[in-house]
């Protein structure tokens, strides 16, 4: 392993896999617009990657909050301010849109150790009064190649 040079040297290897499984990867790969099994390959090792990272829950991570929630739920917003206030290290942005007369979706962008972070976005969902939320955890990208 390189360990995150900048310029690192390309390996060739071989897959063995059943027929099927290969001939299903394919047609994902190209629904999802791929141009190449290796591109693919590349980005399933990336998943995984992150998928360990946050597993280990200390490195530095980013992640978003997506909630919908009815802006008429007694006190949601000001739980939810306070939420972001309590937790200002962490949380970087904001976004807030009205979907219609009672029902609003805000986005909030976290970043920090990733253990952390989770337990926030948690907090958030968990909510009183939110109707759907979902967190969705990534990388700062340190460290992939």
């Amino acid at each position: 392993m390189n360990g995150g040079n900048a310029m690192s040297e390309i390996i060739r290897f071989g897959i063995s896999a059943d027929e099927r499984l290969v001939e299903m990867f394919d047609n994902l790969i190209a629904d999802k617009g791929y141009v190449n099994r290796s591109e693919a390959v590349r980005d399933l090792i990336r998943n995984a990657l992150v998928e360990e990272q946050w597993k280990l829950g200390e490195e530095e991570a980013v992640g978003t909050v997506t909630l919908v929630y009815d802006h008429h739920s007694t006190d949601l917003a000001d739980k939810l301010t306070e939420h972001q206030h309590s937790h200002h290290q962490e949380i970087v942005s904001t976004l807030h849109i009205h979907l219609d007369a009672h029902h609003c979706l805000e986005v909030v962008v976290l970043r920090g150790q990733a253990r952390r972070i989770g337990r926030i976005a948690s907090e958030l969902i968990g909510t009183k009064g939110v109707k759907h939320g979902k967190f969705v955890a990534t990388t700062t990208g340190d460290g992939l190649v």
